[in-house]
């Protein structure tokens, strides 16, 4: 670690490298420091550019980045630093974290989608974010949800035509689209909102194959339980049926509607906080708009969930992947 720097413990391992809890000396200001190897990342140079422009981002619900320093082929990124540590730990790891509440649940779901809203819309440039998910969801000390670790996120100025890229982020947040052409844009972010609204809702993973009592994807366990008027069935069994059942069901079917296959059917993140922010109503969900499988989908284009889900393992970030099918 730098000299300016006192290491404290290693956090936890990042998707693009490993991740510190540190003290700055003169202030004693608590901050988590990112490590990112030379490697992990092609053109350093186009990095560092865009990794200086996202450290002008000001929004309530983004992690701070506070500095950078490069040191011997390597990136040390410094940022605020999150006592309560990544929201996947709430929702997995209940023999060392409490139970979420509903009202936390919602109020964290609200902030996550103001701050996606700020990075596609408000800010100078369209910020993709490219790896939205629940351990990239960060908790300060009153518990309100930031987004985290830029590693995949790509900036272009406003009404430019977005490039294909290699195909980066996490199995169950990929749209079909981005896995099939490699084009990110913000409607890929959605559909990974899409997938994040039914993970903190259901307390269970996008894809899932290891459990008998979890579903396979996520998304087709919900729709089907939708189409048999039994949404409320797929609400995380931990609440014990403490919960607003409205707000959870329009979660859910805002969560359906994010994540659709088709892009046309997608709502933009201005109209997810039109929806939030009880402005405009929820569409209602027709039987005819909502029926497909992302699972027949996928399989159809010749790929398979399960696979993809189960190297690396589930919740990692892939950077580059040349053959969809095994990742790196």
């Amino acid at each position: 670690m730098p000299s300016y720097l006192n290491a404290i413990a290693r956090a936890k391992q990042g998707g693009f490298g490993k991740v510190y809890k540190g003290v700055l000396p003169s202030s004693k200001l608590e901050v988590a420091v990112k490590r990112v190897s030379h490697e992990s990342r092609q053109g350093m140079k186009e990095f560092v550019a865009e990794v200086v422009s996202i450290g002008r981002i000001r929004h309530r619900n983004i992690v701070q980045l506070l500095g950078y320093c490069r040191r011997k082929g390597e990136l040390l990124l410094v940022y605020d630093y999150m006592p309560n540590g990544s929201l996947d730990a709430y929702l997995y790891n209940n023999e060392l974290k409490p139970t979420l509440s509903w009202d936390q649940r919602f109020w964290i779901i609200k902030g996550i989608a103001s701050g996606l809203f700020y990075l596609h819309d408000k800010w100078e440039k369209v910020v993709i974010h490219r790896d939205i998910k629940a351990s990239n969801v960060l908790l300060d000390t009153e518990m309100n949800g930031r987004l985290g670790d830029f590693g995949l996120a790509r900036l272009y100025d406003h009404g430019t035509d977005l490039q294909t890229t290699h195909v980066v982020g996490t199995m169950g947040y990929l749209a079909p689209e981005l896995v099939c052409t490699g084009k990110a844009s913000p409607l890929t972010d959605v559909f990974a909102f899409g997938a994040f609204l039914l993970e903190v809702t259901c307390g269970q993973r996008p894809v899932n194959h290891n459990s008998q009592d979890s579903p396979g994807v996520l998304v087709d366990w919900v729709l089907e339980h939708w189409q048999k008027g039994l949404l409320t069935n797929t609400v995380d069994a931990r609440l014990q049926g403490d919960y607003n059942i409205d707000e959870a069901c329009f979660v859910l079917k805002l969560g359906l509607l994010c994540s659709h296959p088709f892009t046309n059917m997608r709502p933009n993140m201005q109209q997810v906080m039109q929806y939030l922010d009880g402005d405009v109503p929820l569409p209602e969900l027709t039987q005819m708009d909502m029926s497909f499988s992302i699972i027949s989908m996928m399989q159809d284009e010749g790929f398979n969930p399960y696979t993809l889900s189960s190297y690396p393992p589930p919740g990692t970030s892939v950077g580059t992947i040349s053959n969809i099918s095994g990742g790196r």
